[in-house]
């Protein structure tokens, strides 16, 4: 018996060294050697130290910085809650977004929405809209937009909302990806941004752009993809070459 047993436990254990072990530790070298920066996670070092990978996004809500794609990633480009809302193109709920009541009887957002995101994207960057109710109806006391009211009001079966811009909304600027960790936003949603970052930084629109196209990545092998732009490092070189009065 043992002469059938021993030869069978020598091999998993010759194989779990060799592949569980010695393999693995081989490749990791190699990548350390070959390829140092991406094989520790393609880490970006800014303001004194580690600011994050350029492979994953971060949340930069405030009008100094470029924003990025929205994300359905746990609360936000969470690594380990990594996907996207499941939500169909017919869904009323990713159109129009939805409210809850949370634990202090408040009631919140409890999805946006890519209408409300739309209505936020052209007033927050100065975008041309026709609406067919002045946006000061739904503004709260401190003059900011209640989003619950304007969730309301795009449900309203009698007299719905109706938001228009006049350009078109580059579609990584109001919907997320089945991801939710991406890095990058298009050009075009870059671009928009441009005159709202500028103003709150205190400088011209024309070096804001040459920043943008500095930081504008082309295609992968120059097919592979599309033109792309890098929110982290962006955001990082707008603090170091404008900082925020």
């Amino acid at each position: 018996m043992w002469n059938q047993i021993l030869p069978g436990l020598r091999m998993k254990l010759f194989m779990t060294l060799l592949l569980g072990v010695a393999y693995p530790l081989l490749m990791t070298g190699l990548a350390r050697v070959l390829f140092p920066s991406k094989a520790a996670g393609s880490l970006i070092t800014g303001n004194g130290g580690v600011a994050g990978s350029e492979l994953i996004g971060q949340s930069f809500s405030q009008p100094k910085y470029f924003h990025p794609r929205p994300s359905s990633a746990g609360n936000g480009y969470d690594a380990t809650a990594s996907g996207g809302s499941n939500l169909g193109p017919t869904s009323d709920k990713l159109i129009f977004g939805t409210t809850k009541v949370d634990d202090k009887k408040n009631e919140v957002v409890d999805f946006d929405g890519i209408s409300l995101r739309i209505i936020h994207y052209c007033v927050e960057n100065g975008i041309a809209y026709r609406s067919s109710l002045p946006l000061d109806h739904f503004k709260d006391g401190s003059g900011n937009l209640d989003d619950v009211k304007l969730i309301h009001a795009l449900h309203d079966s009698k007299a719905p909302l109706r938001f228009q811009p006049i350009a078109p909304v580059p579609a990584d600027a109001v919907t997320g990806s089945a991801s939710g960790l991406d890095p990058d936003i298009s050009p075009a949603f870059a671009q928009a941004q441009v005159n709202r970052v500028a103003r709150t930084r205190g400088v011209s629109a024309d070096p804001i752009e040459r920043l943008v196209a500095q930081y504008t990545q082309s295609p992968e092998l120059g097919f592979l993809g599309e033109p792309r732009v890098n929110v982290l490092k962006l955001n990082l070189a707008l603090d170091a070459q404008f900082p925020h009065r």
